[in-house]
């Protein structure tokens, strides 16, 4: 398959269902990569010349981005001036048999279009309209730009992150970006959902920064609960002992014995099995009372052994238990390969591109080792508007 012809969607239950992308960067298209690869056309709206500002991100290979790459696999691209009528015109003959149009502007950017959901939604009552932005599309920073970053340390989610006394320390990947995608996706599959049941279309807004918040989980029970602001713990569980990152003879493991039984299951691992008798750590409670403690038992008994000694013995004991991963063992892990989490995808100038595949697997369709090629700026053109002209 060449670079500018119509990918074939994969068989996913979202066959049938066409979207039409608006989006650019990292939210919006990691959205539409997850149903493009869930079985939805995806066609993506670029700007003309410029194109999506992911095209010029790195890290590059031969020239083209692989940060775009990574994220828009299996797409259709043509690019469209939304200023012009020519190319509005052609837009909106775009949605006249599309399901979903996702966009990730500015909010009040699309109304400055002609192209808000008020009107679109007149225009074509079926069509699904997915909006997600930095702050969403009211209360009063509605119309502030925003970006991961941003959101992150306005979210909380940078004060809970890194060792206590440490400088402000970012999630090492965008989470407030791709929490935005995924929050997106889902109210995506359940307006289609509401829709076949009822008829009716509807607007979705995301907002990053409401993604973070709601990815506080346990920060906020803990507050409301005590009174007291969470702070950064480093690697270990705030409410579960031992739950942490350790020290062993070579470097760190996981431990996480999440319950009584486990706890007293390692220290008989570990050769202390007094541990589980001392009142300090009889409980869970006990146990993150006295933490430091805790830290340093375990750690003056894991010293006499490596990672990798310690990993087989734990699990051989039913003890959950885990290695500190580079990216580059994760990619190499037999575990994660045996998942299908490491695709292919076919480009004509850079060859073989290898990306993360895709999570979520389903009983009744496959989940194929090859995604759809990655599309070159205005590349279906050609392809989309003959099929325009073949449409009644």
């Amino acid at each position: 398959m060449t670079n500018d012809t119509q990918p074939v969607p994969p068989q996913g239950p979202l066959n049938g269902i066409t979207v039409i992308d608006l989006t650019r960067v990292l939210a919006g298209p990691y959205c539409t990569m997850v149903l493009s690869d869930l079985g939805a056309r995806v066609i993506k709206v670029e700007r003309p010349r410029i194109g999506d500002d992911a095209r010029h991100i790195g890290p590059f290979v031969k020239g083209k981005s692989a940060y775009f790459m990574s994220l828009n696999r299996g797409k259709e691209s043509i690019a469209l001036d939304l200023k012009t009528e020519g190319d509005k015109e052609i837009f909106l003959k775009l949605l006249e048999n599309a399901d979903v149009l996702v966009e990730n502007y500015r909010p009040g950017t699309m109304e400055k279009l002609g192209l808000g959901w008020d009107v679109l939604h007149q225009r074509f009552p079926k069509l699904i309209y997915a909006a997600a932005s930095g702050f969403g599309h009211s209360g009063p920073y509605s119309k502030r730009p925003a970006y991961d970053m941003v959101v992150q340390g306005m979210g909380g989610i940078m004060s809970l992150t890194g060792h206590e006394g440490a400088p402000p320390t970012r999630v090492g990947t965008s989470v407030g970006d791709i929490t935005a995608g995924l929050f997106t996706t889902i109210g995506i599959s359940s307006a289609l959902y509401h829709r076949s049941m009822t008829g009716e279309a509807q607007k979705i807004d995301v907002a990053m920064l409401d993604c973070q918040v709601a990815l506080l989980e346990n920060a906020i029970a803990r507050y409301f609960a005590s009174g007291e602001i969470p702070g950064p713990l480093g690697a270990r569980h705030p409410s579960i002992t031992p739950f942490q990152a350790y020290q062993a003879a070579d470097g760190h493991l996981i431990i996480a014995a999440g319950n009584d039984t486990l706890f007293k299951r390692l220290s008989e691992e570990i050769g202390r099995p007094e541990l589980g008798q001392d009142p300090r750590f009889t409980t869970n409670q006990d146990r993150c009372d006295h933490v430091h403690e805790m830290t340093e038992e375990l750690e003056a008994a894991l010293a006499a052994k490596s990672v990798a000694d310690w990993l087989a013995q734990f699990e051989a004991a039913g003890i959950p238990c885990g290695p500190i991963n580079n990216v580059e063992q994760v990619l190499n892990d037999p575990h994660v390969l045996s998942r299908n989490m490491v695709v292919e995808a076919e480009d004509p100038i850079t060859g073989t591109l290898k990306m993360a595949g895709n999570p979520i697997k389903l009983s009744s369709f496959d989940d194929p080792p090859t995604r759809g090629p990655v599309p070159d700026l205005d590349a279906h053109r050609a392809p989309i508007l003959n099929s325009l002209k073949q449409e009644p």
